[in-house]
């Protein structure tokens, strides 16, 4: 393990960073639960009435015990002022740390489909936006939208496949695209007998519309998932990918391809990918020279932070300020920003890294 000096530490608050594997409905701090079930009488629903409380409840057994949790937290977002609330606190979040632009994943259909909210999409999206629009007044942070499928409420009753979730997502996410702030269509949840195979004909879509292709794989399923990812769903990026260490012919192909790898060290070891951070292969991977980049998932949930999870690259990996901003600057080189904000944004970056060497 190596020391974390205090010149590092400030290196890393300071540094301009991008972020592109988060979860909206994940990124909910525990005051902000509590406001929410307040607001909604729901605090029976939950199993402590704490911030201290919550914490505690965010200590998960297994990846199933992680999303019952996160859909008893879902449930408590029903309008667009919700929405509007939680996103600005997300870019509040983004100015404490530096974080100048971010990719959110949000599950639209458990929230206008799923449950009787009376939430329809066009609320939803409403609520996103004017939180995104408030937050880049007040601290000049952007935000973009990845819509993601959620895998494990794909099955009828019979336990045959239901398309409609599928079908849902991808109308939802190509309207968002039209109003120029949904960049990717994603595949989220447990990936335990939903391959990605079954996915193909809504990616298919998304990739002719000019959407991103951003499926999680390669976290709770190993090398065949993220195999099914690549041939299957075309896709550009891989959330999460860190079993790919499985395979010395998917690494190879990750390599030449560039695929970028959204890693998430910490959720990985919360969620038993890997029983702790010295076993993690962020480093391996990184080595190997795939595309890596560092993220949160759903940082309150795993009582982390992006400024941490950059620690985390020094403690437990050996990095230095130069290996940082290099995998920082992957980070942004892998965005799904339209090209002249891209462009901004790296240019700012290296202008930085320029100026503090």
């Amino acid at each position: 393990m190596t020391q974390l000096s205090e010149k590092l530490t400030h290196f890393i608050q300071q540094m301009p960073k991008a972020e592109i594997h988060i979860h909206l409905e994940g990124a909910i701090q525990p005051q902000t639960v509590l406001e929410l079930a307040k607001r909604h009488n729901k605090l029976d629903t939950l199993p402590s009435t704490t911030e201290a409380g919550l914490r505690r409840w965010f200590t998960f057994t297994d990846f199933p015990h992680f999303v019952e949790i996160y859909l008893i937290i879902q449930d408590l977002i029903r309008t667009a002022d919700d929405f509007a609330l939680i996103v600005f606190e997300n870019g509040a979040d983004m100015a404490a740390q530096n974080i100048r632009y971010r990719e959110i994943t949000v599950t639209p259909y458990t929230h206008t489909d799923l449950q009787d909210k009376g939430l329809d999409f066009a609320e939803l999206f409403r609520g996103l936006e004017n939180g995104r629009l408030q937050a880049k007044e007040a601290f000049g942070v952007e935000m973009r939208w990845v819509f993601d499928i959620p895998r494990n409420l794909t099955d009828h009753p019979d336990g045959s496949y239901n398309p409609s979730a599928a079908e849902k997502t991808l109308a939802y996410a190509l309207e968002g695209k039209a109003h120029g702030s949904v960049i990717g269509l994603g595949l989220g949840g447990y990936e335990v007998g939903y391959p990605p195979e079954r996915f193909a004909h809504a990616f298919e879509k998304a990739k002719a519309a000019g959407l991103l292709s951003v499926p999680h794989a390669g976290e709770t399923v190993g090398p065949e998932s993220i195999w099914g990812s690549l041939k299957a769903l075309q896709a550009d990026r891989i959330g999460h990918g860190v079993r790919a260490i499985e395979d010395p012919s998917l690494l190879a192909t990750l390599k030449v391809k560039q695929i970028p790898l959204e890693i998430n060290p910490t959720s990985n070891t919360c969620l038993k990918v890997f029983a702790s951070l010295s076993d993690h292969p962020f480093r391996l991977l990184d080595d190997r020279g795939l595309f890596v980049t560092v993220n949160t998932d759903d940082p309150p949930l795993f009582n982390t932070t992006l400024v941490q999870e950059y620690q985390v690259l020094v403690r437990e990996f050996g990095y230095d300020a130069a290996g940082l901003t290099r995998i920082a600057r992957n980070a942004f080189v892998a965005a799904g920003a339209e090209p002249e904000l891209k462009e901004r944004l790296l240019q700012e970056f290296d202008a930085w890294v320029r100026d503090n060497r």
